[in-house]
């Protein structure tokens, strides 16, 4: 049952780039274990919204909180998904995957079991002394996401990680995704432009406006799993997002 307590809330989140309003008062909270993904115009500012959530930009005005506390990257467990891969072509598959709990200095048991375990999840346990540049495009992808998750981060940002992908990685990267996410219990704010990506992951799906960006719309997701695509409730879903994309 998903639990109501609040995660992460946004209280009238402000972004200005000199003259540019590009965050404009944009409120909304996400709860506990929640997998929100956030869908928008492109260039309406939804990477600098992650970025704002990650200190990489100041705000400003208003403020971001998590379990009821300003941001802190350095207290809490937070991992990002880039765009772009972002594995260290200098370490293995296996230390790749292993590389966020040294920073955090987690026991070496620990380190051992959720290497392993992550290894398992992402389907690299053959692969693990592989380096980046023998891997295949989704490889690299399941090394950054077994990353991300080994420290079973309290917050997971993930900024349209699968865009570079073709349809059929996609679906099997996004399948991935959720068996990880439903194991850790993470908190996942999600962007994407891709608004079936959007409706197939998305407990909620959150819709932005142009700049300055505001948020239009959050739409409920309750859709069984595994998704059907083609199935009718999913199509509606779909097209209600596309709709409120489309129409300004």
């Amino acid at each position: 049952m998903q639990t109501e307590k609040i995660k992460v809330e946004a209280i009238h989140l402000t972004k200005n780039f000199g003259d540019l309003k590009v965050l404009d008062s944009i409120s909304f909270s996400v709860r506990q274990g929640e997998f929100l993904c956030i869908v928008g115009p492109t260039g309406c500012g939804k990477t600098t919204f992650l970025n704002c959530l990650t200190k990489i930009f100041d705000v400003t005005d208003g403020e971001i909180l998590v379990d009821g506390k300003p941001i802190n990257c350095k207290k809490n467990n937070i991992s990002y998904i880039l765009q772009e891969y972002s594995a260290m072509d200098w370490l293995t598959v296996e230390e790749n995957i292993r590389f966020g709990l040294e920073i955090k200095k987690y026991s070496a048991s620990l380190m051992k079991e959720r290497t392993e375990e992550m290894l398992e999840l992402v389907g690299l346990k053959e692969y693990r002394d592989y380096y980046p540049k023998q891997l295949s495009i989704s490889m690299l992808q399941r090394t950054v996401i077994g990353r991300a998750f080994a420290t079973y981060p309290e917050l997971l940002l993930m900024d349209e990680p699968y865009g570079q992908l073709d349809l059929d990685l996609r679906f099997k990267l996004e399948d991935d995704l959720i068996r990880l996410w439903e194991k850790t219990k993470t908190t996942v704010i999600f962007i994407t432009h891709n608004v079936e990506e959007a409706v197939y992951l998305g407990q909620r799906i959150m819709v932005l406006t142009n700049k300055p960006t505001k948020v239009k719309e959050i739409i409920d997701c309750d859709l069984p799993r595994p998704r059907d695509v083609a199935s009718e409730d999913f199509v509606k879903v779909r097209n209600d997002v596309t709709e409120l994309i489309r129409w300004w």
